[in-house]
Order: C-alpha cells, then structure tokens, then sequence
C-alpha cells in the first residue's frame, strides 16, 4: 500500500456561509459569516485519493508529486513532520487505502481492531458577542438565548460564550454585569444537563474573572477560556481562590500565542484543559501530546474556527486521547463540500465512509481550482 505515489494534487478555496453572522468576541470586530475552506485533493497512480484541509501553497505542493506515501507517511504514527501541509488529505489517503474511517485506523493501532466510531461530543462555538447594538440588558440576553436555542433545536447540548464586553466594547462595569447576565440566561435557555463553557479571548484580569465565576456559581460552567494572558501566578491564584470557595470550573487556554511553558503548568494543575489549534498545531503532533497530557490528567479540546473541516477531523482522534472531551463545532455549509456528520442530542454522529468520511462534488471543486486555485501533475 504505501509503495503508491503522489501523482496529482489538486487545491482550491471553497465558499462557505455560516447559519447567521458571528459577531465579535472580547478582542476582534465582527467575524462575519462567510469562510473560504481551503481544500487539497491527492490522487496516487494506482487511482487512490484523498482529501483535506490544507493551506499548502502551489510552490511548496510540487515537492510531494511523484512521492511514496512509505516516503511522507509513517506507519502507526503519520505523516513526518516535513509533510505537515499535507497532513489531513495525507490521513484521509491512508485510512482510505485501508478500507477504514480514520477513526477506525487509529484505534487499530492502539489494539482495538474492529473498533466502530463512537459517538464524540461537541459543543456550538456560534455565541458571540452580537448583542452591542442594544442598550438594555434583558434585550441583550432575550438575543444570546434565542441564539442558544437554535443550537440547541440544531442538536446541540454544549454551549461557549464568548465574554470579556468590558475589556473593549463596553464600560467594564457595564460588560461585566452583561457578561453575567447573559451566562445566567443561557444557563435559564438550554436547562440544567447542558455543559457551559465561557471565553474571555483574555478580556478579564485575575479579579474580573473571580467575580464571573462567583456570581455564576449556581450556572456550574464547565471551562473559563483565556481569562488572561497566560501567567503561572495568576493561574495559581486563580485555582487556590476556587479552592477555597468550592468551585470546580475548568481553566482551559492555548488556543492562541499560547505561553511556551503552558504544558508545564497544565502538568503542574494550574491549566486543566489544552485546546492547541487542529490546524496551526496539527492533527499528527495533537496524537503526541494527548497521551501525555492524559498521563497529566489534562483534558483535551483542540480549537478550530472558521474553517469547518475541523468540526469533522477533530474526532477521529479520540481512540488515541482518552481525555479528550469536545468537539468544538462552527457550523457552515460549503460549496462542493459533502461531509455527512450530523449533531444529534450533542453528539455528533460520524458518517459510515472510510477515511475523514468527507467527499467532494468533483466537478464544483475543479471549478474552483479553475477559479482560484492551482492543479498541479506528475509528468
């Protein structure tokens, strides 16, 4: 199998649109709600393909043409690390070739041949500050609830809002009665069983975020994310102070320019959750650090936003990372893109088809690399 060769590589930007606009967050202006998915197609000369995000430009695309996969992909452990752009099609060609779900193909290798892809949870990552245009408080949470319960009417039972209004947006004062406003109302929203999580996008100081998390103690949130910059005293305090006030809400950062030493204090429990980017750090590395961060008893959420693939890659690797905990999901449609997941009562339900279980509409997508991308073949 892994004598086959790269002899094809097909790349283009799909247009994507998100169910309403995303707002901001503590730090960043309107998101928008249009993406461009950025999608690279393989094919080997024995008629194999795969297929996957990638940001991998046409220079750097040439040198996997004429390729073995036993040169780019390791066995029982992935693609070596000088062949990270092409990561994800790069798995999704291998469990292909094997007939399995990626899913199915790491627990293989883990020893649970046979193993069928389980059930992984997720939460709605689409609760953004949209509500600045309005002055009263109770207009405010009426928006950010009824943004809650069109999640949960999608099937999802695991909420993150986004807080820190009075970092910039708004008064501090003001924000931060808003911010808590609005936790308690979508706590009021989707009932007592769903998980809340909150992220600041380290719009809070040590202070700030003690207060939130007192006075929505009875919310029982399950993470507070980038409260602030990461800093090894504050996060000690901030631990201690929960400590002594009886309080268990999960400290989760590293989506962003995470501090060097984060893994070192999540090993020392002053961070217990990791949520590395998918993408910036990468599937193969995450299949690394989640064995590790086990043994730490460090819980692992692995960030992506605005670009949809990672609702789908990112749980496949669950049989590898035993704390793995969600799925963060961004909801979109993207043209030529057929992924058929769907989100059922907060879990997402994994299509049948082997590798990523993603397809393409061949013929949309070679219009877009007609369009904007590139095609590039051995010759």
């Amino acid at each position: 199998m892994y004598d086959s060769r790269i002899v094809r590589i097909e790349w283009a930007a799909l247009p994507g649109k998100r169910p309403r606009v995303a707002g901001l967050n503590s730090r960043i202006s309107v998101h928008g709600q249009d993406i461009a998915v950025l999608m690279m197609r393989l094919e080997t000369d024995d008629g194999q393909v795969g297929i996957g995000w990638s940001d991998c430009s046409r220079e750097n695309a040439g040198a996997l043409l004429g390729r073995s996969l036993q040169e780019v992909f390791v066995a029982d452990r992935g693609p070596a690390a000088s062949w990270k752009e092409f990561e994800f099609p790069l798995w999704d060609l291998v469990a292909r070739m094997s007939d399995k779900t990626v899913y199915a193909l790491l627990a293989d290798w883990r020893g649970d041949a046979g193993a069928t892809t389980r059930e992984v949870r997720c939460y709605d990552t689409s609760l953004y500050i949209d509500d600045l245009h309005l002055e009263d408080d109770g207009e405010a949470v009426a928006l950010i609830q009824a943004e809650a319960q069109f999640g949960y009417d999608n099937g999802h039972r695991a909420f993150k809002i986004k807080v820190g209004r009075g970092g910039r947006h708004m008064p501090l004062e003001a924000g931060t009665v808003r911010d808590i406003a609005v936790i308690r109302g979508v706590r009021e929203a989707v009932g007592p069983d769903c998980a809340i999580m909150i992220d600041a996008n380290n719009g809070y100081n040590l202070n700030l975020a003690k207060r939130v998390l007192a006075e929505t103690a009875d919310v029982s949130l399950f993470w507070l994310e980038e409260a602030f910059h990461e800093d090894p005293a504050l996060y000690e305090d901030l631990q201690q102070w929960q400590q002594r006030e009886g309080l268990s809400v999960h400290i989760a950062d590293g989506e962003g320019l995470a501090a060097p030493p984060l893994l070192d204090w999540a090993r020392d429990g002053l961070v217990n959750v990791i949520q590395y980017d998918i993408f910036a750090y990468g599937f193969t590395p995450w299949l690394q650090l989640g064995p590790q961060l086990d043994e730490w008893g460090v819980l692992t959420a692995p960030h992506h936003y605005g670009r949809v693939i990672g609702n789908y890659v990112t749980g496949h690797m669950t049989p590898w990372i035993e704390g793995f905990t969600f799925v963060e999901w961004d909801e979109a449609e993207t043209t030529g893109l057929q992924p058929g997941y769907a989100v059922e009562e907060g879990f997402i339900q994994f299509p049948e088809s082997s590798g990523f279980g993603l397809e393409l509409d061949l013929a949309v997508f070679r219009s877009h690399v007609a369009k904007n991308g590139y095609e590039c073949r051995l010759n």
